[in-house]
């Protein structure tokens, strides 16, 4: 018969801010569910460029076909929602003191994040269609804060717990 092992600060630390990016990024994908218009407006003024400097030169990267601004938002709902899940089941696993595939599968989580919040938002959205020339549809901040928190997680994640901690 196996022994749980026992909770560490460290473990319910991981545990609950694995939970809270999770109930994070569910609550902005249920938003973004619900309210589908608001964010869909967003998507769409950064994809077609209409709020930037108008450079000619940066100009011809513009996407201004509504069904692919739209094809372009449900993806990011989509990888939201599948995030959102990965957490849950990450902090179900946490909460279950279950460390090893906890972590394995909460770094698989917050790594979709990252990648949807730095390499979607801030690299594509922000340098490839120049959010950051937009004074009224520019997410670089509110990506920034995402990435920051994720990350802070991702380590806490991987902090190195004592044997004693995670031995059953």
């Amino acid at each position: 018969m196996a022994s749980t092992p026992p909770r560490s600060a460290l473990h319910l630390t991981a545990t609950l801010l694995t939970a809270s990016v999770a109930l994070y990024i569910a609550l902005v994908a249920f938003g973004n569910i619900t309210d589908f218009g608001t964010n869909q407006a967003f998507v769409q003024h950064v994809l077609a460029m209409d709020t930037t400097f108008k450079d000619d030169d940066l100009m011809w990267r513009a996407i201004t076909s509504k069904g692919l601004q739209n094809t372009a938002y449900v993806a990011i709902i989509v990888w939201e929602t599948l995030a959102a899940l990965v957490l849950i089941y990450g902090t179900w696993l946490w909460a279950r003191r279950d460390y090893a595939r906890a972590r394995s599968i909460s770094t698989y989580g917050l790594l979709m994040l990252l990648l949807l919040f730095g390499a979607g938002f801030i690299a594509i959205g922000g340098e490839w269609f120049s959010m950051w020339q937009s004074k009224t549809w520019n997410g670089l901040e509110a990506a920034t804060r995402v990435i920051v928190f994720t990350g802070f997680v991702l380590i806490v994640n991987h902090l190195p717990f004592r044997e004693s901690d995670s031995a059953a």
